[in-house]
């Protein structure tokens, strides 16, 4: 028998990924404090949030297979970019960011069923940009809630020169190809 599938996360983006697998899941909101810890790279705070958002739930919810997920965002000085929040700093954020390449480093991890953890890294190499695109561009689709000030999936995509990752779902924040590949292994028929 399958065990219950958990999204650890409240994002409607993580949650519309998981659901094109047709796997049926539940959504709950994990316990976790996300500050950064001194001198800790992109990476390893990929890694840690979302095994710690996953080990957050194994005790609230015993037998289910729980994913964790999040990811972080550098520019290529190493800096993190978060989620700009208003107008100004995401206008700030693109303007930052025209003619750079910015690496996402997009954490999954399982608990309770399973336990495992690894992260999928992508690079996005931006156009450069005119302040009247990137006007244009944050009025119309308003990502104040995405880490970068885009959202890939939608007129984002025009912001960029390339993107290049091993799987085009994890800058959405949900890798797939290898979520998919962990799922199977638990028994999961995927398709």
């Amino acid at each position: 028998m399958l065990p219950p599938v958990l999204l650890a996360s409240t994002s409607p983006y993580r949650a519309e990924r998981l659901t094109s697998l047709n796997v049926p899941f539940e959504q709950a909101k994990p316990d976790m404090d996300e500050t950064p810890l001194p001198g800790e790279s992109p990476f390893d705070l990929a890694m840690r949030l979302a095994r710690g958002k996953a080990r957050s739930l194994v005790d609230s919810h015993p037998g289910y297979l729980i994913i964790g997920s999040d990811q972080t965002a550098a520019d290529d000085r190493g800096t993190l970019l978060d989620k700009p929040g208003n107008l100004a700093r995401a206008v700030d954020q693109l303007t930052r960011c025209s003619g750079t390449s910015l690496t996402f480093y997009s954490g999954v991890a399982l608990a309770g069923y399973s336990d495992d953890a690894w992260v999928v890294t992508t690079e996005v190499v931006f156009r450069d940009l005119t302040r009247a695109e990137i006007d244009r561009y944050l009025d119309r689709e308003r990502p104040f809630d995405c880490a970068g000030s885009f959202k890939v999936e939608a007129l984002g995509i025009t912001l960029f020169q390339s993107v290049r990752s091993d799987d085009p779902n994890a800058l959405i924040g949900l890798p797939l190809i290898s979520l998919a590949a962990k799922l199977r292994e638990a028994g999961f028929a995927l398709p």
